[in-house]
Parts: structure tokens; C-alpha cells; sequence
């Protein structure tokens, strides 16, 4: 039976919808992701279960939480009036274009329960949000008290040249950064090559044969309480491996044998496996092989979503992180 015993850390991502489609973005959120918003049903429910396993604390993350402030403001005050506290809630700061309206969210956040935020800055961000807005953002953030770190400040030298007013496209960041921006970042990050990341590793590594990348360990990350993620729906998103889809109450109460057979396959025998049962039903290995295990997964679970689905597999994550590269 799969399930978690013990919660260390996680986030509620309150929905996939953002601004901005990121390159790096592990949950290949964009402005055409769909699902909603978090229902306050779901983060009733939630916090029930977090608080079934010892979980009093989470952040909040997206998508872009912002996007339906009033539904932000409901989340945030259902979870601290459930014995939950919120760590911190991340946002793009794309909202961030009037002082006075700044003020008055950030207060309203504060009286719910909220005091810190998480503002993305770096060169995948640029090229969807001013510069100019999570520099506003952070300053207001500090001239009124209210908690926040800019992740990461140390892109800040990085992007000196650019035109904090605007976004930027990829040949001006080119010409601005480096023509190396996008995977110079990567590194400097240490970002996990899942999601619409695959898109940066398939384009700056080369690929390897099947035989040197597979691997006969289990996954036993994909059911850790460490670092998972509660998406929209109230599903468990395993740490650092997304597209994947299973009911945080199962996860937490015991999920029978049988029920997700990819989920399982991996856990339990990891990608040499995965790789078998693929080939049973059909799936056939690129001859130039790929860059590594985990797009190698990412690819053969992609195939299953449109060949030999699988009732955890999220159908909508394959499409989406490969749609915007």
C-alpha cells in the first residue's frame, strides 16, 4: 500500500494559471492552463488532512496566487483559522503596477493571517514581468513592514542591463545577458530538469544512449513528505517529479495496490521498469536516446497520457511543458 506516514514541508498551489510561462517552471503553468482557482471546499478539506498528519505550517504558491486575490485572501484565512499558518505566499509581482493598491492588498493579507511574500526575480521571469514591478513590490513590502525575499536576488547583477520597464524576448536577452542566459541561469539555480525545464535540457545536452542513462533504483522520492506540493484539485504532486496526480487523502490514508500502475512501477522498481511495462504497451525509445533518466520518464509518461492513459497521469502537464519552449 503507498502512503505517507509523515509531513515535513509542503505548498497549496491555489491554481496552474499564470502570466507568464516560464521556462524553468516545474508545473508548466501558463496563461492558458486551465482548472481554476482553489475552492474554499478544497482548502477545507486540505487543511483537515494536513492537520491529520501533524502539519501546521505551508506555502502558498501557483500559478500566480494573485490572479484572484479575493480567492487568495479566502484560502489564506480558512488555512490559519484551521491551526495552519502560511509561511510565505509566491508571486511574479505582475500586479504590482500601483503603490497605493500594493498597499491595500498586503494589508489585507495581514489582517488574514499572511506577512510574507516570495517574489520571483530572475531572467525566465523578464521575459514576462518589468523588472521594474517585484523591485516595487519588495520596496513597498519593506516601507510597510511586511515580510519578503526576493528569489533569487542574485540574478539582480545579471540583469543590470535591462530596461526595468519592459519584458524582454529571448534575442534580447541574448544580446543584453549573455547568449548563454537560459542555461546559465539553469545552473546558477540548480533547477531539476522536470516539466517545461526539459525544454532547456534538450536543447544544451546532448543526448545518451537508453542504456546509459536507465537505472534500476526505486523512486522513493515520489512518496516523500519532505517537499510535495497540494495542487488545485487536492492532489498529492510528488517532490521534483510532477505530472503526476493522486488524491492527497489516498496518499495520506493508503492507496491499494494496482490503482496507479505508473506511479507504482516507479516507485517501487524506478525507470528500468517504468521502461518495461511501457514497452507492453507499445512505447518505442528514441534511437538517439535522450539527455538523461528524467526526460527520458518524462517522455515515456507523455506517451502512456496519449497511448495507454493511466488514472494519475495529468494529461494536461505533458501538453502544457511542451507548448511554450
Amino acid at each position: 500500500m503507498l502512503k505517507i506516514d509523515r509531513v515535513m514541508h509542503c505548498g497549496i498551489m491555489v491554481n496552474y494559471k499564470c502570466t507568464a510561462a516560464c521556462r524553468h517552471c516545474l508545473y508548466s503553468c501558463s496563461p492558458t492552463r486551465t482548472g481554476g482557482y482553489i475552492t474554499e471546499e478544497t482548502t477545507e478539506s486540505v487543511a483537515v488532512l494536513l492537520r491529520s498528519v501533524g502539519c501546521r505550517s505551508v506555502h502558498i504558491g501557483g500559478g500566480e496566487p494573485f490572479i484572484d486575490f479575493d480567492g487568495l485572501v479566502n484560502h489564506v484565512r480558512i488555512l490559519t483559522d484551521s491551526g495552519i499558518s502560511v509561511e510565505y505566499i509566491e508571486t511574479n509581482a505582475y500586479w504590482a503596477t500601483d503603490a497605493e493598491l500594493c498597499k491595500k492588498r498586503l494589508q489585507e493579507l495581514l489582517r488574514a493571517g499572511a506577512d510574507t511574500l516570495c517574489i520571483s526575480v530572475d531572467p525566465y521571469h523578464a521575459e514576462y514581468v518589468p523588472l521594474e514591478r517585484p523591485l516595487s513590490l519588495a520596496k513597498i513590502c519593506n516601507n510597510i513592514g511586511f515580510g519578503f525575499f526576493l528569489w533569487q536576488d542574485r540574478f539582480l547583477p545579471m540583469m543590470s542591463r535591462l530596461d526595468k520597464s519592459k519584458k524582454h524576448t529571448r534575442v534580447e536577452m541574448e544580446e543584453l545577458i549573455s547568449p548563454r542566459y537560459i542555461i546559465e541561469t539553469a545552473r546558477s539555480y540548480g533547477i531539476g530538469y522536470g516539466g517545461r525545464a526539459i525544454g532547456i535540457e534538450e536543447e544544451y545536452f546532448a543526448c545518451k544512449p537508453v542504456a546509459d542513462i536507465i537505472e534500476n533504483n526505486p523512486c522513493r522520492k515520489l512518496l516523500s513528505g519532505g517537499h510535495f506540493h497540494i495542487d488545485v484539485h487536492g492532489n498529492y504532486i510528488p517532490p521534483g517529479c510532477t505530472g503526476f496526480t493522486i488524491p492527497l487523502s489516498e496518499i495520506f490514508s493508503g492507496v491499494p495496490d494496482g490503482k496507479y500502475p505508473v506511479f507504482e512501477t516507479l516507485l517501487t522498481g524506478g525507470l528500468k521498469s517504468l521502461y518495461e511495462y511501457a514497452k507492453t504497451k507499445g512505447f518505442k525509445a528514441n534511437a538517439e536516446g535522450y539527455p538523461s533518466g528524467c526526460t527520458f520518464c518524462f517522455h515515456i509518461r507523455h506517451w502512456l497520457c496519449e497511448n495507454a492513459p493511466s488514472p494519475e497521469l495529468d494529461h494536461e502537464h505533458y501538453i502544457e511543458s511542451l507548448k511554450y519552449w
